[in-house]
């Protein structure tokens, strides 16, 4: 997580702020704060109370994301908010390198609770040290993880946040991966379950010679001209980022060609700039036809 948000850290970073010390609302709500104010929505205070400012913005976020703008952060909303957007507060065990809604969640809590620590979604040495001087205080154990222990104690009496210790679930499949990324961009999942079977057959570690990596095969321009002017967050380096990265950039390439899937994914292949200028080389023309064939399997 090297330059963690580094694509709106500026922007972010200059609206950094501690949470209310008192008459704050559902904390929850702050992780939907942070995450509105990351997409540049919302620049009220984090304060975890769903006002105007904050059911705006997330009407706002809901219209660009093409889901119903209720106001509500529900699961869809959740999903379409990207990293920021999830795990809610009490899932999860939080220690440093972690970032996320609940992250959120913890620092407002740790800054409600009087302690500096500013609120934006990344567990970093500064929420370390906090979280270590308020288990401290508690006659907790002094682990800077905010394990179930930890996340009870911060969530007694706090309405809205039940910290509880599910069993783990099963990692989802690659398969499911894809397919759930798909319908969080709102494409077709068979389509992005093709691309990647003819780029990879589902295998996770593959690295090509030009060093395109993952299940979608991406290049290193590619995740970087993703993650710094499509998405605008650090996405991690793991096998649902990578599939995430992959996914927005055949959202892109799919609005950029009209929703054409012939020249979208002939743009996948051979670049946008070369198809429009060149047309479809031979070797494009095959790769969409294979793509297209897997499609209709339905793998």
């Amino acid at each position: 997580m090297a330059g963690r948000f580094a694509a709106f850290g500026a922007a972010l970073l200059a609206g950094l702020s501690l949470a209310a010390a008192a008459h704050a609302g559902n904390p929850q709500i702050a992780g939907l704060q942070v995450a509105l104010r990351a997409y540049g929505l919302y620049n009220g205070p984090i304060d975890a109370v769903a006002g105007p400012k904050t059911v705006g913005a997330t009407k706002a976020f809901q219209r660009r994301a093409g889901l119903v703008a209720d106001g509500r952060a529900g699961p869809a909303t959740r999903r379409a908010l990207g990293p920021l957007g999830a795990p809610v507060f009490g899932r999860r065990t939080l220690r440093r390198g972690l970032f996320g809604w609940d992250v959120s969640v913890l620092q407002f809590m740790l800054a409600r609770r009087g302690e500096l620590v500013p609120v934006y979604g990344f567990f970093d040495g500064v929420t370390e040290r906090a979280l270590r001087r308020y288990q401290r205080a508690r006659q907790l154990a002094v682990d800077g993880i905010a394990g179930p222990v930890t996340l009870r104690t911060l969530g007694q009496g706090t309405p809205g946040v039940r910290p509880v210790r599910p069993a783990p679930a099963p990692s989802p499949s690659v398969r499911t991966m894809l397919t759930n990324w798909a319908i969080a961009y709102r494409l077709d999942p068979a389509l992005v379950r093709a691309l990647a079977w003819m780029e990879s057959g589902f295998q996770q570690g593959l690295v090509s010679s030009a060093g395109a990596r993952g299940v979608l095969q991406v290049l290193p321009s590619t995740r970087s001209y993703v993650q710094s002017v499509l998405i605008g967050v650090k996405v991690p380096r793991s096998t649902s980022g990578n599939i995430r990265i992959g996914v927005a950039y055949l959202h892109h390439l799919l609005r950029e060609f009209k929703g054409n899937r012939t020249l979208a994914l002939a743009a996948w292949y051979q670049g946008p700039h070369s198809v429009r200028k060149h047309g479809q080389f031979a070797g494009t023309r095959l790769f969409v036809r294979n793509v297209l064939a897997l499609l209709n399997r339905r793998i």
